[in-house]
């Protein structure tokens, strides 16, 4: 009897731990299975907003490469539209930008990603404007939800008082009919913004705080 109990108890350990490790890995693999497109806006010949010889590209390409290696880490597949600080246009084109984005949009419309991510940083001729914000087109009907679950983020995490956005001029996101949004993650006009945004564990802190609404989005 004794020798039973011992073998009971010990399967009873066996699949509190198991079960334990498997609602770990869940958690820490939250996103396995989705496929995500990741865009460092501007980049090569359209450095994107500036001020003085701060520009927005590379900024945008630091905090969208920290974003790759988060989303990895959760067990997402991650594609990048750009890994360095060059454009997508194809040689020689008539229109250099519309050839950039034409780019971006068949990357992320023939990916069948879950969703794409924008990066993007905010600019306005007003210094005093800050805060991050989700830019959405009404084009796929999940880009708003999507809109809804970053800036809850961004409200909580970074206490960003700025609300969701719809946009419908902008080419890019007329025309990309995968789920996703523009997320401008600062504005590099405000002061106190353009200093944050340069530094690496405020990077980080605004792709913690995306990851965390991405995960809910998807996992809701």
């Amino acid at each position: 009897m004794f020798r039973y109990k011992i073998i009971v108890f010990l399967f009873l350990l066996i699949g509190i731990f198991g079960f334990n490790f498997v609602e770990a890995q869940e958690n820490t693999l939250s996103l396995l299975g989705h496929i995500i497109y990741v865009d460092a806006g501007h980049g090569g010949l359209d450095p994107g907003a500036m001020y003085k010889n701060i520009k927005e590209a590379p900024i945008n390409l630091e905090i969208s490469k920290k974003l790759e290696e988060a989303l990895t880490k959760k067990g997402a597949i991650v594609y990048m539209t750009r890994t360095d600080d060059n454009d997508l246009s194809i040689p020689n084109a008539s229109n250099h930008k519309r050839s950039d984005l034409n780019q971006r949009i068949k990357l992320i419309n023939e990916s069948n990603c879950s969703l794409y991510l924008s990066i993007h940083l905010n600019a306005d001729v007003s210094e005093s404007w800050s805060g991050a914000q989700v830019f959405y087109d009404d084009v796929n009907a999940e880009n708003k939800i999507l809109a809804q679950f970053l800036q809850a983020e961004f409200s909580t995490s970074l206490k960003s008082k700025r609300k969701i956005k719809e946009i419908s001029n902008l080419y890019l996101y007329r025309k990309v009919t995968r789920p996703g949004v523009l997320v401008e993650v600062g504005f590099l006009s405000n002061a106190n913004e353009r200093y944050l945004l340069r530094q690496d564990s405020y990077q980080q802190k605004i792709v913690d705080t995306i990851v965390s609404g991405v995960v809910k989005y998807l996992n809701r």
